[in-house]
């Protein structure tokens, strides 16, 4: 049992919970909790570190993958994983993971792209939930531009609730030219705008379609909103202003869900 904070393994786990540079230049990323090491897919997992008491009284699924992770397994003491923990209520069990690289094929493996178009997204429970309601809602794919948080951020990784292991995702340094190699595909790009010409629900998403979502404070650049083919407008009551980016996106996602559904229920063809 490892007992000391600096133990190599330890040093490590700190530095990759607090270092998006550690993050980058490693390729790994921490992913804390029951529910993130049971989702881990085994061959990702690089090692795997428990707190003592949790090891004595892990739930069954848990062991049953623990040992078939022999050798990349340690237990620690309380104070030892209270250290390495990014949540004030650690539950006992983390594990070091590598990182994803996905290319643009990855994000059009359904013959009817459905994708997230984020720019410039700040707060990390934002970007996890859209990633987690996107995989909800059928998204094939998610694009980020530079100034997106990092998607390995500790917060952001517990907000995708495993979803991180199962979305394709990119971050381009140039969203306007990736949107226009989506158009070029056929993809209708639909910017999410205060001031948009059309109310969401009026659109149709069942072909190719990607939701262009801006940054919390400020949402989208003029710049990027007009490389969109359209833009579109949540109708609200009462004085709200604006929506939360994820809450918005969520409402977008799940609408172009929704009309996909009904077109097979009702046997319509989407071409």
């Amino acid at each position: 049992m490892i007992t000391s904070h600096s133990n190599k393994g330890v040093r490590e786990v700190i530095q990759l919970q607090q270092k998006a540079k550690e993050r980058k230049e490693k390729g790994l990323f921490v992913a804390e909790g029951v529910k993130m090491f049971l989702e881990a897919p085994l061959e990702r997992i690089m090692k795997v570190y428990a707190a003592e008491s949790f090891a004595k009284q892990a739930p069954s699924s848990c062991r049953e993958k623990l040992e078939k992770l022999s050798g990349r397994y340690e237990t620690v003491s309380e104070d030892v994983f209270r250290k390495m923990s990014d949540t004030k209520t650690p539950q006992g069990i983390l594990c070091v993971v590598r990182q994803y690289s996905y290319e643009q094929e990855d994000l059009f493996a359904s013959g009817e792209p459905l994708l997230m178009l984020l720019e410039d997204l700040q707060d990390p429970g934002n970007l996890g939930t859209i990633f987690r309601a996107g995989e909800g809602a059928g998204v094939t794919g998610i694009v980020m531009s530079g100034g997106c948080v990092d998607i390995y951020n500790p917060k952001t990784i517990r907000s995708t609730m495993g979803s991180i292991y199962r979305m394709p995702f990119l971050y381009t340094e140039r969203l306007e030219e990736t949107i226009g190699m989506l158009r070029e595909k056929g993809i209708v790009v639909y910017a999410a705008h205060l001031r948009g010409a059309e109310v969401y629900e009026e659109c149709d998403y069942r072909k190719k379609t990607a939701f262009l979502i801006g940054n919390e404070a400020n949402g989208l650049r003029d710049e990027t909103a007009a490389c969109a083919d359209a833009s579109v407008k949540i109708p609200m009551a009462g004085n709200v202003e604006s929506l939360n980016a994820a809450v918005a996106a969520s409402i977008l996602m799940f609408e172009a869900a929704r009309q996909r559904r009904n077109a097979r229920w009702t046997g319509n063809q989407i071409e």
